[in-house]
This record gives C-alpha cells, structure tokens and sequence, in this order.
C-alpha cells in the first residue's frame, strides 16, 4: 500500500483550511444545488447547458471538498515550540536580503506556500536554500532563472 503524504500546516494555514471547508460544505454546496434544482425547472436536461454547467460545478466543489478533507486528515500542523529562531524552519518569519531588496517570509509548506501573501514553500529554491541557516548566513538557490544570493537578515517565530 502507498505511504500517505503528509501535509505540513502551520496553525494559520490549518485554520484557514478547515474555515474554507466549512463554507464549501455549508454555503457553497447549498448554493450549487440551488442552481441545479432551478436549471432543472427549465425542461428537457439533455440540451440544458445551466443544468450541465451547475452539474460540472457541484463536481468542482464535491472534489475541493475531498481534497481539503484529505489534506486536513494527513495534516501535520506546526506547533509554536517547532519554530526556532536561530536558524530558519518551517514557521519561522524571515526576513532575507535577496537582489538588494529586503523581502519577508513565513517558512511553510507546500500545500500552504502563497507568494503574494509572503508565504514561502520550504521545499521552494528559496526556501531550501535557506532552511537550516541562522541570521548573517549568505546561501546561494538555484531558481530556473539562475543563482541567487540570499543572505538572511532576521528570523523571528
């Protein structure tokens, strides 16, 4: 039988998980099936493209679902006392001096990394390139557009 993977959280990420499941189940899934009884109302469902395209919705949502419920299950969440600060792990907030601009990150997994909201996958260039260092290391990541010289500035939890 294959291994499970394990899903790395922190608290937020798990908190946002569990409130986006419970909106898929409790709001969004009504919704859909709203759709669906109302594009039924409108006749013969074999030439019926809303009754079609509710069905492919609800599927969608039903799969989001599962997803989250499987990834909640497998879920490893990272506790407060996992985050250090004297060397960069998963948790940690980090601020790094990356193409002379000073950027900062949560550490987390993938399943939760989001660059837009500062959140930084540890299995990411960056983030691999940086795990495990402590403040005024420089390190080097390979990204597909070349090396990039990282040097970390400041870890807090």
């Amino acid at each position: 039988m294959a291994e499970q993977k394990e899903f790395i959280l922190t608290v937020e990420g798990k908190a946002e998980l569990e409130a986006k499941l419970d909106r898929l189940k409790n709001v969004t899934r009504k919704e859909v099936s709203e759709k669906i009884k109302e594009a039924r109302s409108f006749g013969d469902l074999s030439e019926n493209a809303e009754y079609d395209e509710a069905k492919n919705e609800q599927a969608e949502v039903e799969a989001e679902i599962n997803k989250i419920e499987y990834m909640l299950k497998y879920a490893r969440v990272i506790d407060d006392e996992d985050i250090k600060s004297d060397v960069v792990t998963l948790g940690a907030k980090v601020t790094i001096e990356m193409m002379g601009e000073e950027m900062q990150y949560t550490i987390v997994g993938s399943s939760e990394a989001d660059p837009y909201k500062n959140k930084l996958s540890y299995e990411s260039p960056v983030g691999a390139a940086i795990m495990n260092h402590a403040v005024g290391d420089a390190v080097q990541a390979v990204t597909p557009g070349g090396g990039m010289d990282i040097k970390i500035l400041k870890i807090e939890r």
